[in-house]
């Protein structure tokens, strides 16, 4: 037995190897290292993690049975709460979250919950272990819009409870985020997306590609015509933003929304495809977000030298430290302190450098976060040959505009009660990027849970 005090380490490729490759960077734990780092937890009467969970996984319980060994027990605690636990190991902010709030932590390093949750999920994968489906349907219909996390949550809790569900994807294959925005080296589509979202079709969820709502059908169709008596939408938030600078139509400047879905979709990551992207030889990514990060070290691995551009400090950087730290290990250089003001363009309207300025902090905004100020004088110019903006994204607002009734607010987000999900359209739920702006993968699924639970309650009571 090793420190208690301290995690056990998890393995990891080498930097120099997998800046070169689009294997996983984590190699997660195997079962010795599970049962140890279990044996870690505290086992709280009162466990702070579960509060810091937003799917609310009964942690202490799952953990206590990896410790005893019971790998399957284990599994079939966390499916009662999550139907994405192999995705939620990988790609959840644990630090923020569950792990922030382990009492281990407060002399120690907190107990390594994310990855035994990783371990736990890819155990039962690689022993066929799937979550069970209901015992009897009830009848009712319910359209889930988006297979996205959010979309897939929902979907499964309502099955669970045996409702008759179809998920509407727009996209050629399910997963939304999680196959077309998160990189191959931080969750792999076949071996880990591609069999969750098998689980939540086990459950007796029905998917459909290639179905635009608002396009394709409209949510008043669904319900009107096909019978359906409930929506959830769960369809993200896929508008990406750019600045407004000059120079940002040129060619090679790509929104990192665009940039890793093109990587995703053509299978950049795989030897034997020919993808059709840009290769830039000197890329600026402009953010410092997770998708900045993603965008950045899948650019290294298409052999860019890659430079992060973020206008606050590196202790602003809204990032997980992991990814930061992740991408500085590849070789990743981080232009902070430094704002684009100009794209610079040359005769074939392709991209010919990037001018910037440089900024220093000055009083905090209404956001808590000091305010970026320009230097006066500091201007420079950055030899580039394509840039990916990371600056957030927003809605599409076609689902808003073909709805008759449905609220959005100024930033086009689709107005939601926090805790039900009910929209202001009678029997339209909304959860996930399309309410709150682009987040993260768990609070997606937590609000998915929580319309899964707003849906029941307002069919039982039709």
């Amino acid at each position: 037995m090793g420190d208690v005090l301290k995690k056990v380490p998890v393995r990891e490729q080498a930097p120099k190897v997998r800046a070169a490759n689009f294997e996983e960077v984590c190699l997660g734990y195997n079962a010795q290292e599970a049962v140890e780092e279990a044996s870690r937890c505290l086992n709280c009467k009162k466990a702070k993690c579960v509060q810091g969970c937003p799917v609310s996984i009964n942690i202490p319980a799952f953990i206590h049975e990896v410790k005893e060994g019971n790998f399957a027990k284990a599994y079939e605690v966390i499916s009662e709460s999550s139907a994405l636990p192999a995705i939620c190991g990988r790609v959840c902010p644990q630090e923020s979250q569950c792990e922030g709030k382990c009492i281990r932590g407060i002399k120690g390093e907190a107990v390594s919950i994310g990855k035994l949750e990783r371990f736990v999920a890819d155990w039962a994968r690689e022993n066929g272990i799937k979550p069970a489906p209901p015992a009897e349907k009830n009848g009712k219909k319910v359209a889930v819009i988006g297979s996205g996390p959010s979309g897939l949550t929902c979907a499964g809790d309502l099955a669970k409870l045996g409702y008759d569900v179809t998920i509407f994807e727009a996209l050629h294959e399910p997963g939304g985020v999680l196959v077309y925005g998160i990189p191959e080296f931080r969750l792999p589509k076949l071996d880990v997306v591609a069999k969750e979202v098998e689980n939540v079709k086990s459950l007796g969820v029905k998917i459909e590609t290639n179905v635009i709502i608002g396009r394709s059908i409209t949510i008043d169709e669904l319900m009107e015509e096909e019978g359906f008596e409930a929506v959830f939408i769960g369809s993200g938030a896929g508008l990406p933003m750019f600045m407004g600078i000059p120079g940002e139509t040129a060619k090679g400047v790509f929104s990192a929304n665009e940039y890793l879905t093109r990587n995703n979709l053509m299978k950049a990551f795989r030897e034997d495809y020919d993808t059709p992207i840009v290769h830039g030889k000197k890329v600026a990514v402009v953010g410092g977000g997770n998708v900045a990060m993603d965008a950045a070290r899948t650019a290294l691995r298409l052999g860019a030298e890659v430079h992060i551009v973020y206008r606050r400090s590196e202790a602003e950087l809204p990032a997980r430290v992991e990814e930061v730290h992740h991408a500085k290990e590849e070789g990743i250089i981080f232009d902070l302190l430094t704002n684009p003001t100009e794209i610079l363009v040359d005769e074939n309207d392709a991209v010919a450098g990037m001018k910037c300025i440089r900024m220093e902090l000055g009083e905090p905004d209404a956001s808590g976060r000091r305010r970026p100020v320009a230097i006066p004088g500091s201007e420079f110019v950055l030899d580039v040959d394509t840039v990916i903006m990371s600056l957030g994204t927003s809605p599409n607002p076609l689902i808003s505009s073909t709805t008759a009734g449905l609220d959005v607010n100024r930033r086009k987000c689709i107005v939601a009660d926090d805790v039900t999900g009910k929209t202001s359209k009678d029997g339209v739920y909304a959860g996930g990027d399309a309410v709150t702006g682009a987040a993260t993968v768990i609070l997606a699924m937590g609000a998915g849970k929580a319309a899964a639970k707003g849906i029941h309650e307002f069919l039982s009571n039709k």
